[in-house]
C-alpha cells in the first residue's frame, strides 16, 4: 500500500484530499554565512505560521508539502510544532539546494555518503525530530550543473531508486531539466518519479511536453505569484489535450516564515489556489473530475511511496 510520509506519520489515500505539493513553512535564502541563518524563536514562528495552516485547512487543505531542503534553513524541529499546532499534516524533504548554498560538509562528502544520509533520512528520519522526510528535494541553476549539483543529483537518484521516494527539483530550465534525468536515469531512477518544480517559469511550453514526455511531473506551482494566471490555465487544458493530465501537479510556492523578516513582512496565505485559481480553471472547462484528479489523485501518487 502506498503512502504519504508526513509529520503526522504515515497515511493512506483512504486519509487524504486535498494536497498543497509545492510550499513552505520556514525558509531563509540568505547565504550560509549570515548571521543568525535560519534560526528563529519557536514562538515567534508558532504565531505567525499555524494561523495560515489552519486557514488552508478550513478551505480544505489535508496536506502540505513542505519543499525546503538542507542549504535554505530547513528546520524539521520548527515545521513539525507549526504542523502538529495547525493540525494539519506537513511532508519533509531530504536533499540539499543548489550552489552557492550547499553546506560545506556536503561539498566535500563522498557521494556514497550523501546518498546514505538520504535513505537514512527517507527510512529512519530527520535528526530527533521523529519525522521521516517523505520525498527529496534538489536544484540546479539556469546554466546548468556544477560538478558538485551533480555529485549530489547522482546521490539523490541512487537513494530514490532504492527507497522509491520521489525527486523534486527546483530548475527553470528545461534543457537543464532533460540533462538531470539523464543523469538519474544512469543512476537507475525513474523518470516517472521526478518533479519538474517551477516549470511554468520556462517560457517554451515545448520543453514542458518534452519533459512530461519522459514521464515526468510537470508542476506548475508559482499560481498566484503574477497576473498569469491564463497563460498556466492554457498550459494545463494543452498538456490535458496531450494526454498528460495524470503528470500535472498545481501549487503557489507560498508561506513562508524567514528569520530575515522576523515580523512576517513577507508571508503570503496558502489560499490563492482554492479561492481565485481552482474557479478561473473550472470556468475555462476543466470538470470536477479533473480538478479532483490534479489536486488530490495526482500529488498523492507523486509523492507517496
Amino acid at each position: 500500500m502506498s503512502v504519504l510520509y508526513t509529520t503526522f506519520g504515515a497515511l493512506d489515500a483512504s486519509r487524504v484530499g486535498m494536497i498543497l505539493p509545492h510550499e513552505h513553512i520556514f525558509v531563509d535564502l540568505r547565504t550560509l554565512d549570515a548571521p543568525g541563518h535560519g534560526q528563529a524563536r519557536i514562538d515567534n514562528v508558532l504565531a505567525l505560521m499555524v494561523p495560515q495552516l489552519a486557514r488552508a485547512r478550513s478551505l480544505g487543505v489535508s496536506v502540505l508539502v513542505e519543499c525546503t531542503p538542507e542549504g535554505v534553513g530547513r528546520r524539521v524541529d520548527l515545521v513539525k510544532a507549526v504542523s502538529l499546532a495547525a493540525g494539519l499534516p506537513v511532508v519533509v524533504a531530504t536533499g540539499i539546494y543548489r550552489e552557492p548554498w550547499v553546506p560545506d560538509w556536503a561539498r566535500t562528502a563522498p557521494e556514497d555518503i550523501l546518498q546514505g544520509w538520504m535513505l537514512g533520512e527517507l527510512e529512519v528520519g530527520i535528526g530527533q525530530t521523529g519525522v521521516r522526510a517523505g520525498f527529496i528535494k534538489v536544484s540546479a541553476g539556469d546554466e546548468g550543473l556544477t560538478e558538485i549539483e551533480k555529485k549530489i543529483l547522482r546521490a539523490a537518484g541512487r537513494a530514490g531508486a532504492a527507497s522509491g521516494a520521489a525527486i523534486g527539483s527546483h530548475t527553470i530550465r528545461g534543457r537543464v531539466v532533460h540533462d538531470q534525468l539523464d543523469i538519474l536515469e544512469r543512476c537507475g531512477f525513474d523518470p516517472h518519479r521526478f518533479i519538474s518544480i517551477h516549470a511554468q517559469a520556462e517560457a517554451d511550453f515545448s520543453l514542458n511536453l518534452e519533459v512530461a514526455r519522459r514521464g515526468a511531473w510537470i508542476s506548475y506551482d508559482g499560481i498566484g505569484w503574477g497576473d498569469d494566471d491564463d497563460r498556466t490555465i492554457r498550459r494545463i487544458l494543452d498538456l490535458l489535450d496531450a494526454g498528460f493530465g495524470d503528470q500535472i501537479l498545481l501549487s503557489m510556492d507560498r508561506g513562508w516564515y524567514d528569520p530575515a523578516h522576523p515580523g512576517g513582512e513577507n508571508i503570503q496565505p496558502y489560499d490563492y489556489l482554492s479561492e481565485i485559481f481552482l474557479p478561473k480553471l473550472r470556468a475555462a472547462g476543466a470538470d470536477p473530475g479533473t480538478i479532483h484528479a490534479l489536486t488530490v489523485d495526482n500529488p498523492f501518487r507523486a509523492f507517496s511511496r
